[in-house]
């Protein structure tokens, strides 16, 4: 099974070109999770140190971030990781990075043992109820609260928190795939996917999608 680092569809590209356009229109903060993994059943007792992480996007700065934070997590349990855009820079012509043939060859070379992807395969949207304030909190009026003395007081506090109604929001969700490819043979060992709602910055969903994709990759025995 030959791969290609660029064998992704335009299709992924865009999808996590939309979600680094999105991460700065949403304030919530991320929430992201494993939902499911794979490993190929002859890479029982195959453990790899020294990868290439690609994010496969065609925004140069989130390839940066997501790269970067996916070598911190590895390299925090003893993985040697190196960035694709490191070995492989953006040019204005090819924002990817290369040739995939050109590319294996160097990671194969240069003694790599694995290959990490991360790429965003689908999204969605959706709609869900936010309540309105209603502005009730422990109930102790007279010995806690001076303003419930009089009515003036009263009115004055409570009235912009009684007509604050709910409404209704759109969330985003993002479904990532991260897939980990022997260097040598080029084979899919391992594969996961994960779900993302409404990420608030490129680097806080960097950081929690790294953490997550690199503790699932431990728990199942792909690295140390």
């Amino acid at each position: 099974m030959k791969i290609s680092i660029k064998s992704s569809s335009q299709k992924l590209l865009s999808y996590l070109t939309v979600l680094v356009i999105g991460l700065g229109l949403y304030g919530c903060a991320a929430s992201t999770e494993v939902i499911g993994s794979w490993k190929r059943p002859e890479a029982v007792t195959e453990t790899y140190n020294n990868v290439v992480v690609a994010a496969m996007t065609d925004n140069i700065q989130a390839r940066q971030i997501i790269e970067e934070q996916l070598e911190n997590q590895l390299e925090l349990r003893g993985v040697k990781a190196t960035k694709s855009i490191e070995l492989f820079p953006p040019s204005a012509a090819d924002k990817q990075g290369g040739d995939p043939d050109m590319m294996l060859q160097r990671i194969q070379g240069e003694g790599y043992d694995g290959i990490i992807t991360a790429a965003v395969v689908d999204q969605e949207t959706e709609t869900r109820y936010v309540p309105g304030n209603l502005g009730y909190g422990a109930y102790a009026p007279v010995t806690r609260f001076g303003w419930y003395n009089t009515f003036r007081g009263y009115y004055g506090y409570m009235s912009p928190a009684l007509y604050q109604p709910g409404y209704y929001t759109k969330d985003k969700i993002y479904f990532l795939e991260s897939n980990l490819y022997d260097a040598g043979s080029e084979n899919l060992v391992w594969s996961a996917q994960s779900r993302s709602y409404d990420p608030g910055t490129v680097t806080s969903f960097a950081d929690e999608f790294a953490e997550v994709t690199v503790k699932q990759l431990a728990k199942d025995n792909v690295i140390q």
